[in-house]
């Protein structure tokens, strides 16, 4: 099964309003949700998955285990619970959350721990996030390319992270884009402005089309329900080469999540 281009993410929401923003998102239309078992709001996830209604083969999960849980006999009992929580037999992607260098887990342990889950039928399949070139190598090393669907990594008009996309690419591992609004910074751009002024459009719908058109899958979160309908209108926004070149002339290293002991040192 090939990655949803577009999702709704659930980082930094909580308790009524996780809730509220899945069951808005479900209501309009939405079949991907990406959340993790650092979110805290698996449990909600589920609630809001189970009153929806919709049927579960319709649906694309999403969640990344947490660095506490890498160790050969932790990972697959985390994922248990998140499944427990989500309400779920299955997880349709399971992501390494961040690399965490610092935790004194070898990568080809819990990679390994991670391709163990999807053999037992806990997860369809399997990926990264936050990781760099060399230890996505390492990743390859550890599993092969093509049991990798996807690195989940930040990324927008201000952080475009070429090379590392590039070599992605190269290896058929798909990317998906998060904080590709950097954390609503680009909404205030007057490039972005000045592209969806000429579209008709909002400086949302631009920045998600943006990453779109390049070939990612973006999963941004709202609270509101007119945001997440609004967004969902980017599926249908072509950019002309003309905006694309504008865009890509932004890009500053603007960097918003880098927690130390947990990111590698970007490329």
């Amino acid at each position: 099964m090939n990655l949803p281009s577009f999702g709704v993410g659930t980082f930094r929401l909580s308790g009524q309003t996780v809730i509220d923003s899945v069951s808005n998102a479900l209501d309009l239309g939405y079949r991907a949700i990406d959340t993790a078992q650092i979110y805290g709001n698996e449990a909600e996830v589920g609630q809001a998955i189970a009153a929806s209604g919709v049927a579960r083969d319709q649906l694309f999960i999403t969640t990344k285990i947490w660095v506490d849980n890498y160790g050969k006999d932790t990972l697959l009992p985390s994922l248990r619970e998140s499944l427990e929580k989500l309400r779920t037999d299955y997880l349709d992607l399971t992501l390494i959350h961040w690399p965490a260098p610092g935790k004194g887990i070898d990568l080809p342990e819990y990679m390994a721990a991670l391709a163990e889950a999807k053999t037992a039928g806990l997860t369809r399949q399997i990926g990264i996030s936050n990781f760099n070139i060399e230890l996505t190598r390492q990743a390859i090393d550890a599993v092969g390319k093509e049991a990798i669907a996807t690195n989940q990594i930040e990324l927008s008009p201000y952080l475009q992270n070429r090379k590392l996309v590039a070599f992605l690419q190269q290896h058929g591992i798909a990317v998906t884009s998060y904080m590709t609004l950097a954390y609503g910074k680009v909404l205030q751009d007057p490039v972005i402005r000045e592209i969806a002024r000429k579209h008709q459009a909002t400086p949302a719908q631009v920045a998600l089309a943006w990453a779109m058109q390049l070939g990612y899958a973006v999963i941004p979160s709202s609270t509101k329900r007119e945001n997440l309908a609004s967004n969902l209108l980017a599926r249908d926004l072509r950019l002309d080469a003309a905006d694309m070149t504008k865009i890509a002339a932004l890009e500053r290293n603007g960097r918003e999540v880098s927690p130390a002991g947990l990111a590698p040192e970007w490329d």
